[in-house]
């Protein structure tokens, strides 16, 4: 009879579990609430297979296996747990889980599946796991994920392509699964080339040569980046993607794991096509340096006012986008007056379009703090926070841009952008009632013409 430890904190499904399992002669469960009870009872006795849930109070399943594996206690884990997210499902299987199981609704009807796998396991033994296997758990946490995602294997062959992603491209999984040389590029820039997750192990310089524009990177860890891509009809589109190296609890590689976003309505006015290219590129930011002589800067130095310095920076701006000699102008009107909101702000935002998401989230917030009933400050910092949320992915951020954009509505009710972006930003939550209803209320003041935009200092001087 195979032994089988079962961790779970939810006393209900244990006590289903170990009732199903004294009506089978092939499997005997052991239940315990928490993963120290586990771990404190595997130091008596030991076990065929051990099941673990993914979600528990002080301890995870995750953790876990990985207190398992530093041990050198092999014995095959099974994950069991409700719908995780990409991210949780590959740090279980780099963490040395054999096998990924999706918790049903009948659990009565799903003891059969738990029961073959948990045979299946510990017949092949953690250190003899087949690549088939292998395969499985990776499709397995592909399919749980609701972000749309693949995985390729070592060899560069498809075997995982989600739902969501068939959604996102109208590429069934089908056409795709099996198949090499980069075909899995088609769908994202009409034409096969390299992806951030056939570059997980290059360079930064290499991957910016791919025409993406690195986000963050961690070592054999997530690699996150933003590029430009062409549409099966011809139109363009920004891509946001993650890919994340595989790993088995020895160090082998296994496979990469990508996932896929249309960012193109947050990023679409920082990454530009070329347009005597057909492959789509960064734009390359301006060299530091002394800006060229304006009249304006003239007029600067003879006045030697704020003012002038701001209108050089708009002028910088307006002209030539060239947001490096911007800069060094606000910084001249700041080192006279540093309590004009209006050039924190446009230094915000010139640092964000520069990439430089830190020290735009530093001008923005002292812009705010000088001038917290403005909404031109507002909506800056809204947008700002924004972006870092899509970039990283960060609910925390996101959920602060939202906030932030509620503060503008408050003052300006009809601007349609604020409501617009609300939506964007419950969107990349999974928030997709919260997402529709603002978004139909930006269409809504659209169409009735009452949309009050913002209103700039910079424009004024434009």
């Amino acid at each position: 009879m195979l032994s089988v430890l079962l961790v779970d904190d939810e006393p209900a499904i244990l006590e289903m579990l170990v009732q199903i399992a004294k009506r089978s002669r092939d499997i005997s469960i052991t239940p315990v609430q928490s993963a120290k009870e586990a771990q404190k009872l595997l130091t008596e006795q030991s076990f065929d297979v051990i099941i673990t849930d993914y979600t528990m109070p002080e301890m995870d399943g995750i953790a876990l296996i990985r207190t398992l594996r530093a041990r050198n206690d092999l014995t095959p884990v099974i994950l069991f747990s409700d719908a995780p997210d990409e991210r949780g499902a590959a740090d279980a299987l780099n963490s040395g889980a054999n096998y990924f199981l999706k918790k049903g609704r009948d659990l009565r009807m799903q003891f059969h599946e738990v029961a073959k796998v948990a045979q299946e396991v510990s017949g092949h033994g953690f250190l003899r796991r087949s690549v088939a296997t292998t395969s499985r758990v990776i499709t397995d946490l592909i399919n749980f994920s609701s972000d749309p995602s693949f995985a390729i294997n070592r060899d560069g062959i498809v075997i995982a392509w989600n739902d969501s992603l068939e959604q996102l491209t109208d590429v069934p999984a089908t056409s795709m699964l099996g198949k090499g040389d980069y075909c899995y590029a088609e769908p994202f820039h009409n034409r096969r080339r390299k992806l951030l997750v056939d570059l997980v192990f290059e360079p930064d310089e290499a991957i910016k040569k791919q025409n993406y524009m690195v986000v963050s990177r961690s070592k054999n860890g997530p690699i996150i980046g933003v590029t430009r891509g062409i549409r099966s009809d011809g139109s363009g589109w920004t891509i946001w993607t993650k890919a994340k190296p595989v790993f088995d609890a020895m160090g082998n590689f296994l496979a990469v794991v990508g996932t896929v976003r249309d960012v193109t309505a947050t990023f679409g006015d920082i990454i530009a096509n070329d347009t005597k290219n057909d492959s789509p590129v960064l734009p390359a930011l301006p060299k530091k340096g002394k800006p060229k002589k304006r009249g304006s800067r003239l007029i600067g130095k003879l006045l030697n006012t704020a003012t002038a310095c701001y209108k050089e920076g708009v002028a910088y701006i307006d002209h030539d986008k060239n947001y490096r000699a911007a800069i060094e102008a606000f910084d001249r009107a700041l080192e006279i007056d540093n309590s004009l909101a209006f050039v924190w702000n446009a230094r915000g935002l010139c640092y964000r379009e520069l990439g430089d998401y830190t020290n735009a989230l530093k001008s923005c917030l002292r812009a705010v703090e000088l001038a917290p009933e403005s909404p031109q400050c507002l909506f800056t910092l809204s947008e700002t926070l924004e972006k870092i949320g899509v970039l990283y992915m960060s609910a925390k951020y996101l959920d602060s841009a939202v906030q932030t954009f509620r503060m503008v509505v408050d003052q300006v009710p009809n601007n349609a952008d604020a409501w617009s972006h609300m939506g964007i930003c419950y969107k990349e939550m999974g928030k997709a009632d919260e997402s529709k209803f603002h978004l139909d209320r930006a269409r809504d003041i659209r169409l009735s013409g009452k949309d009050t935009p913002i209103q700039y200092t910079r424009d004024d001087y434009v």
